[in-house]
């Protein structure tokens, strides 16, 4: 039996889930997982994991020996990329990941730079909305806007954005501009994400959230902004979907004076011994870029 091998195989099983999401995040069939996992607990001589219909869930014994897999898996890959010259040069693979709407508007451009810059760097992007756990599913950084959790994690910050409320102009002619947050409770919303997030906005020095009539609720950044443009309400959106639609009317402005501060877009990543230079090297790269991107987001003229 190899045992590294063995390793891998319960550590994607536990990070996965299951032994069948575990099979397709190794790309190996099902049998052989299964197989590979009851040899390692027959050497072993204890059960590592209890299957249920569902899952599966780890034995006392079975945390302990994932928890010593970790170290030990992350100390090889740490040799191997010293042994490559991974600390010498940006080099290997690099994998991040990115919100799906401001990643491919703002990020996407970024990396491709940084790949054009350096030609020994391979990239693996992961755009999703989801919170991603860089550890459990190995990404070496992620871009991450607004406040972040404390989570030990490392973080650069890469510039700011703002939630701003527009419409359509075929919506302020049909049902009039609101003046005042309240304003909204006589309006249409595109609701988005989560409501005291969205709708908040600094009224006479104090938080007040906004709260229109759901007229429609959707599930992304790309749906809120192309049902905003088609007049369905008052949608709040990212300053940085904005700048041409403002420049060119599709959409308006309104309650800017009450406008919220801006939030901190991050650089985050893990930190377990040495930081690859592929790593370091597209901190560098992306941050300032993002940050001067962000200067120019439409959130800047009221």
């Amino acid at each position: 039996m190899d045992r590294l091998d063995a390793m891998r195989v319960i550590l994607a099983v536990v990070d996965a889930g299951s032994l069948s999401a575990g099979s397709r995040r190794l790309r190996v069939p099902l049998p052989s997982v299964s197989r590979k996992v009851a040899e390692l607990e027959k050497h072993l001589g204890a059960n590592l994991l209890v299957r249920t219909s569902r899952n599966i869930q780890l034995t006392d014994a079975g945390r302990d020996y994932v928890e010593a897999a970790r170290r030990i898996i992350a100390d090889l890959d740490e040799a191997e990329r010293r042994a490559s010259g991974e600390y010498q040069t940006p080099r290997g693979e690099l994998t991040v990941t990115m919100p799906v709407e401001f990643g491919t508007r703002q990020v996407l451009p970024v990396v491709m730079a940084f790949m054009a810059e350096h030609p020994e760097v391979t990239v693996k992007l992961l755009t999703t909305d989801r919170m991603v756990n860089l550890l459990e599913e190995q990404v070496d950084v992620a871009v991450r806007l607004g406040p972040l959790a404390d989570s030990g994690l490392y973080a650069v910050k890469a510039g700011e954005y703002r939630m701003l409320s527009c419409a359509a102009p075929q919506y302020l002619e049909r049902r009039g501009r609101p003046v005042h947050p309240r304003d909204l409770a006589d309006h249409d919303g595109i609701l988005f994400g989560n409501p005291s997030t969205f709708w908040a906005y600094q009224a006479d020095g104090e938080a007040v959230i906004g709260a229109p009539r759901a007229r429609v609720s959707v599930s992304t950044a790309a749906s809120n902004h192309a049902t905003a443009l088609g007049g369905l309400g008052i949608a709040r959106l990212f300053d940085y979907q904005l700048t041409d639609e403002f420049r060119s009317g599709a959409l308006e402005r309104v309650l800017a004076e009450y406008d919220g501060p801006p939030r901190p877009i991050h650089l985050v990543y893990p930190r377990q011994g040495l930081l690859p230079l592929k790593v370091r090297a597209f901190i560098d790269w992306a941050a300032p870029r993002l940050r001067e991107a962000s200067s120019r987001f439409a959130g800047g003229d009221p």
